[in-house]
């Protein structure tokens, strides 16, 4: 396998649940599935890894945010379900993992993606 592309991102996690408190619908729009309900610190680190994703895929246009849902596999460790747009670009570059790491402390969630084919 070799590396189709990777991807950062840093969000502050004060702004980012003052953006959701201030925008109602925002979490609905940007949130599906296992991602709904969680603490704004776990909602800021992924929504980092949504944007990091969008930019290891070359942030193509039409990139819907709900065809990219961060869960977590029963060991904990973060992965991603694509659908339909998401799926089709990273299908598109030939992707064939994806790998995903998250991180919040001191105020800040990162994430980064790190796609393979």
């Amino acid at each position: 396998m070799s590396t189709v592309g990777v991807g950062i991102d840093v969000c502050d996690i004060a702004r980012f649940q003052e953006s959701l408190a201030r925008t109602p619908g925002l979490a609905e729009r940007l949130f599906v599935g296992d991602e709904v309900g969680r603490p704004a610190a776990s909602l800021a680190a992924r929504f980092a890894a949504k944007e990091a994703l969008a930019k290891a895929l070359g942030a193509p246009a039409g990139l819907a945010w709900h065809d990219a849902e961060v869960v977590s596999l029963a060991s904990g460790q973060p992965t991603f379900v694509l659908r339909a747009s998401v799926a089709a670009a990273a299908e598109a570059k030939g992707v064939t993992s994806v790998h995903v790491s998250l991180s919040h402390d001191g105020g800040l969630a990162t994430a980064y993606v790190l796609l393979e084919g």
